[in-house]
């Protein structure tokens, strides 16, 4: 048993190791390193079955995500959100207060789809004129983006939650996030007002006058591919999918399925659009699809080969008691400096499992390890390891330090408030 604990810390800390230092992508470094692992301790004539499993218990999270990053592609693509984003912009006018929460306003909205560097680049290009001209600092647009971002990040397609599902074998949208939804629904509202507190600073700063308010109605970039006469079906269309995912009146990936189909179908009706539409969205699906069924392959070997339970036994006899039946909280408090150390790849398929593992002893549900582990998101978004942040950084004028040092203790808030919440609404239990 010792031996396949120290296989498995191997494993991990390869893994890991490997990812951080550049040394192989993720995608390769989850198929390699356990094959290698697995073949060392022995299971080799059983590493294809091990990795099969793994892979088939991720397919329904692959299906999921690949499509919802379709559909939420081509609502973007239809300029689905335009005219909100048009109306955050005309009402924020020149009062930095206004501005500061449009920012939050709009982020949220950019981030439905997932993805951190389409928000950013939209959320700075439309945001950054406005704050150029009213003279305010370019450092709050990037935190509040960055803060926002994180949280909404959450939703089922996006990374962090998908990957917790993975990796502890749970069902994301009943087990980790509907009951986090209250809690990340008060983190939203907490960042409003981190926002409101930026805007009567900068209000202060400016000696900004509700005399001097002036508002204009924005001109956005009109692209071919945008659809505006399409813009009521296409919003009646994802009211309705959202309904359906909460309600879940079918198995989440055939809602997203579906509704992919009739927006595709209805917003670009020739099939040479479709084409250059889907070949838009071709990478990031692609991307989506071989890092989920490579984490099934990492996971399936991990636990095939017993290194997932000898790893727990191993750090369950390191912990002592009294700390035990607070693994959840553990948990948490620790994804901030590990979520901002390390990839989501590396933390969510190489410790959490660990964790979720150890937890079990105690009476802590994997389901409760995994809301746990999204609490360090909004740290995690300023990592140095995030090509967003680099993104951001850039396009505004500033050192990735710089950033980091005036973000990261209102990064670190927002995760406690996201804590607090979580443990006030049920979601994270206190004491198992």
């Amino acid at each position: 048993m010792m031996s396949l604990a120290f296989l498995g810390f191997a494993t991990v800390a390869t893994f890991i190791g490997l990812i951080m230092t550049k040394r192989l992508s993720a995608m390769v470094a989850l198929i390699v390193v356990p094959i290698l692992f697995g073949l060392i301790s022995g299971a080799g004539p059983e590493l294809g079955e091990m990795a099969f499993r793994g892979i088939e218990q991720v397919a329904p999270i692959a299906l999921l995500l690949c499509f919802a990053i379709l559909f939420f592609g081509i609502m973007m693509d239809a300029g689905l959100f335009d005219p909100l984003v048009r109306r955050i912009l005309y009402v924020v006018g020149n009062d930095p207060m206004r501005i500061a929460l449009g920012t939050t306003a709009l982020t949220a909205i950019v981030s439905v789809d997932g993805d951190g560097t389409t928000t950013a680049i939209i959320v700075i290009s439309a945001l950054l004129p406005v704050y150029r001209a009213v003279g305010m600092s370019p450092l709050i647009l990037a935190t509040l983006l960055c803060i926002t971002n994180a949280i909404l990040n959450l939703v089922p397609w996006g990374g962090p939650a998908a990957r917790a599902a993975i990796a502890l074998k749970v069902d994301l949208m009943t087990q980790i996030f509907l009951p986090m939804l209250p809690a990340l629904l008060l983190a939203l509202a907490a960042t409003s007002v981190l926002a409101w507190y930026f805007g009567r600073m900068e209000r202060a700063r400016l000696g900004w006058q509700p005399s001097v308010m002036v508002r204009e109605m924005p001109v956005l970039d009109v692209r071919p591919e945008r659809r505006p006469h399409l813009f009521w079906p296409n919003m009646m269309l994802t009211i309705v999918l959202m309904a359906g995912l909460f309600t879940q009146v079918a198995p989440l990936p055939v809602l997203l399925m579906g509704a992919f189909a009739i927006a595709i179908t209805l917003n670009y009706p020739r099939l040479k659009d479709q084409r250059e539409r889907l070949n838009d969205h071709a990478s990031n699906v692609f991307m989506v699809f071989a890092l989920i069924f490579a984490a099934g392959s990492f996971t399936g070997i991990l636990e095939g080969t017993g290194m997932l339970a000898a790893m727990a036994d191993g750090l369950l006899a390191a912990t002592p008691d009294v700390l035990g039946p607070y693994y959840a909280l553990v948990t948490a408090l620790l994804s901030l400096p590990l979520t901002f150390l390390m990839s989501n790849d590396a933390y969510y398929f190489g410790i959490v499992p660990v964790l979720a593992e150890a937890a079990a002893a105690y009476g802590v549900p994997a389901d409760a390890i995994a809301r746990a582990s999204l609490v360090g998101q909004p740290v995690h978004q300023l990592s140095p390891l995030l090509a967003p942040v680099y993104l951001a950084a850039g396009m505004l004028g500033l050192e990735v330090g710089e950033l980091q040092r005036f973000a990261l203790k209102f990064a670190a808030l927002a995760s406690l408030v996201l804590l607090l919440a979580a443990i006030a609404t049920g979601a994270i239990p206190l004491v198992a």
